[in-house]
């Protein structure tokens, strides 16, 4: 699983039509600290995740186990809103 950021959108007018109705977001890998990462990621969204938003990505076959991306060439695909990480005592608002 990867903590990212949506940093923006992805616009295509033709596309497999396994892929039709689905959200393309383009999400900067973040660190456990807030920090951003070199690595972005092109994910599927389920969940309504907009711009800005901090989000979960699952990624690989994990991508492919729902009933909506089952049977589709999914590598990666937000799960989740993160508003903030608790270790220990330590909490990161995001």
């Amino acid at each position: 699983m990867i903590i990212g950021r949506v940093i923006g959108t992805i616009v295509s007018t033709v596309k497999d039509p396994k892929y039709k109705g689905y959200k393309l977001l383009v999400v900067q890998e973040m660190n456990i600290d807030g920090g951003y990462e070199k690595n972005s990621h092109i994910s599927i969204d389920l969940i309504g995740a907009g711009l800005d938003e901090v989000v979960m990505v699952v990624s690989g076959a994990a991508c492919r186990s729902s009933l909506e991306t089952n049977d589709k060439g999914i590598d990666s695909l937000i799960t989740a809103k993160i508003e903030k990480i608790v270790i220990g005592d330590k909490q990161i608002d995001l």
